[in-house]
């Protein structure tokens, strides 16, 4: 079996985004072969300050739901009492 990107009218065409290769048959428009670009391995350190990020993240969404249900709590306690209020005036001004 012969190595098609050798052949003439044959080239190599690499994509911007993920930098994998193509070979592409010129005459024929055919993708003759792919590669995947090799993915690039980061170092201990990276690793480590990418998972710190996340870990930040996780708490800082913690306490963003942990202050919304807090004021999602106020403010039904503050409703609950105004119709309890509401609800006693209704008798004092009916019995």
């Amino acid at each position: 079996m012969t190595d098609d990107k050798d052949k003439p009218g044959v080239f190599k065409v690499a994509c911007p985004c993920c930098g994998a290769a193509l070979w592409v048959d010129g005459e024929g428009r055919a993708v003759l072969r792919s590669e995947k670009a090799p993915k690039k391995k980061g170092s201990l350190d990276e690793m480590l300050v990418k998972e710190k990020e996340r870990q930040d993240g996780f708490g800082r969404k913690f306490e963003a739901t942990f202050e919304l249900q807090k004021e999602r709590h106020a403010k039904a306690d503050e409703l609950f009492k105004k119709a309890l209020e509401k609800a006693e005036q209704g008798e004092e001004e009916g019995g």
